[in-house]
């Protein structure tokens, strides 16, 4: 072989290698445009999920430059202001400490519009009057983005992850409970579902959304349902029953008036039924001391439940 194409050809192959190696380490003041993921991919950007019903998810990511092929994943679930790049970033501390890859999917109001899109997770067409005619295929619910994002993840970052954590706050965290609910086989370990304005209660008496009549979930186990790891987060002092967008109804109230005391009820009621059925129970209440429904707070309260 000549020596100056050898040469030059090790020189293009450095070149390349060390030109992906030095773009990996992402940030926004550098990258205005999706990243393509790969196990070199550090730091903090965003990439564009179309693998799916929808038009395309932008979706925000966050891998720390301590990352191994088995480092942990957690989905962030963004709040009523469908800004995911605020929740990612409010992550990236911690996500840093404990050495664990962020991703938010943003669930946009154009994709998926108004609480029956999002926090109801587009199950219905219109989920606050439930009926087997309005009810969507699956694969268009909100809910069924996130198996096939998870594979995507770990197949494009080499990742040997088997399962994966959720935190979602305030309209995330209605989004949370309820995926945990309607996904029951998805591959995720534990769920924090953190200020959530009101609750899909596991009783058969009720109708959806408020309970699990008049809806898939009829056909719930309560069992398999009561054994997943579910916290409940919420702040000591997020009990202004006039706080903006919270919602005010005969069937919202019933639960509370305010978002402390309708996370109280929503574990309360679930622990009874699993003492009233003798079933093993790993839910938990966690009242954060002091806590507003600040979601930068929430956000590290959250990943220290899950990491400690």
């Amino acid at each position: 072989m000549n020596i100056y194409n050898h040469t030059t050809r090790v020189f293009f192959i450095l070149s390349t290698l060390y030109s992906i190696m030095s773009c990996s380490d992402n940030s926004e003041a550098t990258i205005n445009e999706p990243t393509i993921l790969n196990e070199f991919v550090t730091g903090s950007g965003f990439f564009e999920f179309s693998d799916f019903q929808f038009s395309t998810i932008k979706t925000y990511y966050h891998i720390p430059i301590s990352v191994t092929n088995d480092s942990p994943i957690v989905f962030v679930f963004h709040g009523a202001g469908r800004n995911a790049k605020d929740y990612r970033d409010a992550m990236i501390t911690k996500a840093n400490q404990f050495s664990f890859i962020v991703i938010a999917p943003e669930f946009s109001i154009a994709n998926f519009p108004g609480g029956d899109g999002y926090n109801l997770g587009n199950v219905f067409v219109d989920g606050d009057n439930p009926s087997i005619g309005t009810l969507n295929p699956e694969g268009e619910w909100a809910f069924s983005a996130i198996e096939p994002l998870f594979d995507l993840i770990k197949q494009s970052l080499n990742n040997s992850s088997s399962k994966y954590h959720v935190f979602g706050h305030s309209a995330g965290g209605q989004f949370a409970h309820r995926f945990m609910m309607f996904k029951p086989n998805a591959r995720f370990n534990k769920v924090v579902s953190s200020g959530s304005g009101w609750y899909t209660v596991p009783d058969l008496d009720i109708n959806f959304p408020y309970g699990f009549n008049n809806s898939p979930l009829e056909g719930i186990s309560l069992e398999y349902l009561f054994e997943k790891k579910l916290i409940i987060q919420i702040g000591e002092i997020d009990n202004d029953p006039n706080s903006t967008g919270l919602r005010h109804n005969q069937f919202a109230d019933a639960q509370g008036l305010d978002r402390l005391e309708r996370a109280n009820y929503f574990f309360d009621k679930a622990l009874q039924l699993s003492q009233e059925n003798n079933l093993e129970f790993n839910w938990d209440l966690h009242i954060n001391e002091e806590g507003t429904h600040n979601y930068l707070t929430a956000s590290e309260s959250a990943a220290n439940l899950i990491f400690n």
